[in-house]
Parts: C-alpha cells; structure tokens; sequence
C-alpha cells in the first residue's frame, strides 16, 4: 500500500465513500498475483480457483475452490489469498473455501494453461471431461509438442498430476490430470 493510502474500510469512514464494485478489481489484480504452491508460475486466478470476490457488508468475501478436496496445498493458499489482500489493504477479508460445484480444470484460463506448458507441465485438453481421468490417453508434450507420449506413472510430482514421457524428446513430464 502507498505510504498515506488509508486502509479501505478507514477511507470509507473518514472520507464517506463507500465500499464498493471500484475497489473489487484491485482484489482481483492483488488475487492474480497469489501463485499456486505447487505451481508457482500460475496464480490461483489463473488456475479458476477464486470463485467470487464481493463486499459482504464492510468484509471482502472470497470463494476460493481447491483443485481437489484432499489437497494440501488448500490451507498454504487460502493463508496466502487472505495474507496478499491484508497487505492491499483489505482488512480482515472473508476467505470462504466453496466444494460445490466442485472445481474443473475446465477453469484454468488459456494464460493458465501457457504458463502451464512454459513450467513443463502438460494442461488439459480444454472439456476433456472426468470420463478421462482414468484413461487420460496422450498428453502433448510441453518440451517439444509431440503427441507420441506414454504414462509413465499415475502420479507426477503431486496428486493432481500424472507422470509422462515424450516418445519424441524422450523427456519426462508432468500432465495436469483432468478433473
């Protein structure tokens, strides 16, 4: 926050503006900028997992949605969504962790998905569907684009990813399971 910028709330009470739609693009903007920890070259914006942000009364109110129910890494990011708006300047903000419906990696954004493939890791095919997660088939190849890849492992890295390599480049990788 610029040094003398009064804390939202607190502008509101000195200057009698109220709260509002004009500061909520600045929630987002500071949310794009909260990596995934798992994937720290892709925001939780990017990644579909901030469902709303709304005032709710004088609080900033988040829905955030977990890339699975069991994941780890739920708590390290909800600490961060709620950690990144305090130093915007949005006091006490409501960090609400929404499972239904259940998050879809149909949510990742294409800038998502890029920076996915940038990192190495191969995205989803955009509706690929559930009916894929046991048989996912090829993944293309993040290294090289070739589609002439196997599944090494069910599990890459983390859960939510499988291990595969590239028939091509003979380079190793993880695919984004879809769900």
């Amino acid at each position: 926050m610029p040094p003398g910028e009064l804390i939202f709330r607190e502008r509101a009470v000195v200057t009698g503006t109220p709260l509002g739609e004009a500061d909520l693009p600045r929630a987002w903007d500071c949310l794009s900028e909260v990596m995934d920890p798992e994937v720290p070259v892709v925001s939780v914006v990017d990644l579909g997992m901030i469902r709303a942000v709304e005032w709710d009364s004088d609080h900033l109110h988040v829905k955030v949605s977990p890339t699975y129910s069991g994941c780890p890494a739920t708590e390290v990011i909800e600490r961060d969504v709620e950690q990144a708006l305090i130093e915007t300047g949005f006091r006490n903000p409501r960090i609400e962790r929404v499972l239904a419906p259940a998050w879809t990696t149909d949510w990742i954004t294409d800038k998502g998905r890029q920076q996915l493939r940038d990192y190495g890791i191969a995205p989803p095919a955009v509706g690929e569907g559930r009916d894929t997660l046991l048989d996912p088939g090829p993944a293309e190849c993040p290294h090289c684009g070739g589609t002439d890849t196997r599944r090494i492992s069910e599990f890459g890295s983390t859960a939510c990813k499988a291990l595969y390599q590239c028939r091509q480049c003979l380079e190793p990788f993880d695919y984004f399971k879809c769900l």
